[in-house]
């Protein structure tokens, strides 16, 4: 069995996410459906198809995070270490081209979220830091070309 590891953060936001489209997105497609099957000819009924297809992509996405609940392990942080780089590490890496500075959280594919600074741990910069520790220079092949970074901290 391939299980999957996530914060808790990220569980908890998944298994809401399911329960909103269960009970609240699902319903309204079903009456949509509902009312549309009910102005008559559903041959030509735009409204019915739409909210058809609707209802299957709808049914994939729910059926989609339920496989993932089922897979997913959710990790106590109390037990991980902060001396090297893993899952949920938040870890302050320099650029030495630049001397730019950035702290990103290394997170499973499903929690990802740039804007949050949280990157997949299947991502090429997440790749190359794991099990690094601070003061390691790192070599990342992104699309860009070869990047060095220095981990500057790392924490939980």
């Amino acid at each position: 069995m391939n299980y999957e590891y996530m914060s808790q953060e990220g569980y908890d936001k998944l298994l809401a996410e399911l329960k909103q489209m269960e009970s609240v997105e699902l319903p309204r497609v079903r009456e949509a459906i509902s009312e549309a099957r009910a102005q008559g000819d559903l041959s030509e009924n735009f409204e019915y198809h739409a909210a058809k297809r609707e209802q299957g992509r709808l049914l994939s996405r729910i059926r989609f995070k339920q496989r993932v609940l089922e897979h997913v392990r959710v990790l106590d942080t109390k037990r991980l270490g902060a001396d090297t780089v893993g899952l949920l590490s938040k870890v302050e890496i320099s650029n030495l081209a630049n001397n730019s500075r950035m702290t990103y959280t290394i997170v499973s594919p499903h929690e990802a979220n740039l804007k949050e600074h949280k990157i997949s741990i299947k991502s090429p910069i997440a790749e190359a830091l794991l099990g690094k520790k601070a003061g390691d220079v790192v070599e990342v092949r992104v699309p860009a070309g070869l990047m060095k970074f220095q981990i500057e901290n790392i924490s939980l």
